[in-house]
């Protein structure tokens, strides 16, 4: 019987990918630049699989070019790629990453906090520039972490795991928000909160709630007038689910303190008023980037896509 075609859609670990052709005929997109909508659909013809990122997006109008189509597999937690409606009536098999990066994605988090909190960016450009010329009482005076008050929106895995951090590390009181009562706010000692209160609360705040169409800018200029002057957000979890242009405005301003940004509407574009921001800490989504951990999200993909070739239930299905 011929294998099926499997595209590649993204430079992932060639090494990882070979136990793939046992099964499938890969067409790899060795390539860092994604597909246009265009090419992946003409990519995608004749093709049983797609392995994909979460750039790739998968909907109606694609899966109507692409009937051979059958599965899709991500290396990334995040699936709002995926129009879920039109997938599931194709029947399409579906699977994630979620949980390998936990972790990798934790330490960044607290670390992005940190550095915006205590305007970590802000001297580093500074002394780069050769404009230090010696301490100074209240040079970069930023806010205080330890012992303050952490809120979470979305107290999912990740989420949980940077408030273990926060709690058991530095002391900080944990609050959340989120539609139903987490099973990790015991431990935690955490406070389940709605997310107005939780905003009026926090001396800072991380957003960890997938993308979707209720969470759309779920924090925006409402929310932000809502949060400290003094505080710190953070957004590790889709660019879109906090309002750029309002946060942007509340930066400038000094309706807020600081802001840790790994995600971005639009990305890889970043807004200019953004940019133009020096209390705010920008990097490229990259909170999961430690090898292993981007090693395991593939592998985690591959063993989706391997379950599947030999008829058994992959082991992280969406």
């Amino acid at each position: 019987m011929r294998q099926p075609r499997l595209l590649v859609a993204r430079r992932l670990f060639g090494d990882l990918l070979e136990p793939l052709r046992a099964h499938y005929r890969l067409d790899v997109h060795d390539s860092d630049v994604p597909l246009s909508p265009a090419a992946l659909t003409a990519r995608l013809q004749g093709c049983w699989g797609l392995l994909a990122s979460g750039t790739e997006r998968v909907d109606a109008q694609l899966l109507a070019a692409c009937p051979d189509l059958r599965a899709v597999s991500l290396v990334t937690v995040g699936f709002n790629n995926l129009d879920l409606p039109a997938c599931q009536a194709r029947g399409l098999l579906l699977s994630n990453a979620p949980g390998v990066l936990t972790e990798a994605t934790a330490d960044f988090g607290l670390a992005l906090l940190l550095a915006a909190a205590r305007r970590v960016g802000e001297g580093e450009r500074f002394v780069r520039a050769g404009q230090w010329q010696g301490w100074a009482i209240d040079q970069f005076a930023g806010a205080p972490v330890a012992g303050t008050t952490l809120g979470v929106v979305g107290l999912g895995r990740i989420g949980a795991a940077i408030a273990r951090r926060a709690h058991h590390g530095f002391g900080m009181r944990i609050v959340y928000s989120q539609r139903r009562a987490s099973p990790e706010a015991v431990a935690l000692q955490a406070q389940h909160l709605p997310q107005t209160d939780l905003l009026r609360l926090a001396d800072h705040v991380v957003v960890m709630v997938p993308y979707g169409p209720d969470t759309h800018h779920l924090i925006g200029a409402a929310e932000l007038a809502l949060m400290k002057p003094s505080a710190t957000l953070v957004n590790l979890a889709r660019g879109g689910v906090v309002d750029d242009v309002a946060l942007a405005s509340a930066l400038q301003s000094g309706r807020l303190a600081a802001a840790g940004l790994d995600v971005f509407e639009g990305e890889p574009a970043v807004h200019p008023h953004l940019l133009a921001c020096p209390n705010a800490v920008l990097t490229p989504h990259i909170a999961s980037s430690t090898l292993p951990t981007r090693r395991a999200m593939v592998q985690l993909a591959v063993d989706n896509l391997l379950a599947w070739a030999e008829g058994r239930p992959g082991p992280s299905p969406i």
